[in-house]
Order: structure tokens, then C-alpha cells, then sequence
């Protein structure tokens, strides 16, 4: 008999899921093939930033299809790590779900510039990396 073995998932939330943690996921899914991520938002919007789709389009990576999503219990239950894309986020989480949970502090892209998302799609590429280097 085969022996499947499931992938690590790893939650992103941030609060409108259109833009930090639509980066994130789409970063860890196209640089890992051990781990899946999946993000999600507390308020999700209704469409994903533009400058959003625009930023990863540069670096190769296709995520216009997308649609935000509502952060669901069974989301961060089925989560083996939670990561936060800001701490304001942290009263969100239930109790039982923060020994699993880690926050990052990522500006919010409302109100930025182009440049300056770009800056932040890049710190959220190092920041991937930097996890998949614990995993």
C-alpha cells in the first residue's frame, strides 16, 4: 500500500486578503512543492489589489484568477503554522490557535505607491524564503 503523506499548510492572514497575503501565498506555492499556504483576510475585499496582480506579474508570477477569502475556523484548525501579516491581526485569532501563529510586520498597501508596493512584494518574498529555510 502507498504511503501518502500530506503537505504542511501554512495560513496567511491579513485583513482584506487582496494584496500581503495573496503575495505570501503565492510566493510559498510557487517555491515550495513540500508545503501548500493558503491566505485569507478577517474583511476579505471584494477583488485583489491591482497593484498587487500587477507586482507579481513582474516577478513571473500569475495570481489575477484569484479571489479574496474569509478566514474560517477550519482554515486555521487545518493550519500547522498561522502567519499574521500584522500584529492589529492578533485579536483576531482564537486562543487555542496562538501557539501556532506568527506575526510579521508588513506595511498595508493602502495608500502606497507602486514603488512602494514593489518594496513590499519584495519583503514578503524574503520573508517566505526565510521560513522555508526553517522547514
Amino acid at each position: 500500500m502507498k504511503s501518502i503523506l500530506k503537505k504542511k499548510a501554512i495560513l496567511f492572514v491579513c485583513k482584506g486578503n487582496s494584496g500581503r497575503s495573496q503575495m505570501a501565498e503565492a510566493f510559498l506555492n510557487n517555491l515550495s512543492k513540500k508545503i501548500e499556504a493558503t491566505s485569507a483576510g478577517i474583511e476579505p475585499d471584494t477583488e485583489i489589489h491591482p497593484w498587487t496582480i500587477k507586482v507579481m506579474e513582474e516577478v513571473g508570477i500569475e495570481i489575477n484568477k484569484r479571489k479574496p477569502r474569509k478566514l474560517t475556523e477550519d482554515m486555521m484548525e487545518n493550519s500547522e503554522k498561522i502567519i499574521l501579516l500584522d500584529s492589529s491581526l492578533l485579536k483576531e485569532i482564537l486562543p487555542k490557535y496562538l501557539p501556532k501563529t506568527e506575526v510579521w510586520e508588513i506595511e498595508k498597501l493602502l495608500g502606497k505607491s507602486l514603488e512602494e508596493v514593489r518594496k513590499i512584494r519584495d519583503e514578503i518574498k524574503e520573508k517566505v524564503v526565510e521560513l522555508l529555510r526553517r522547514y
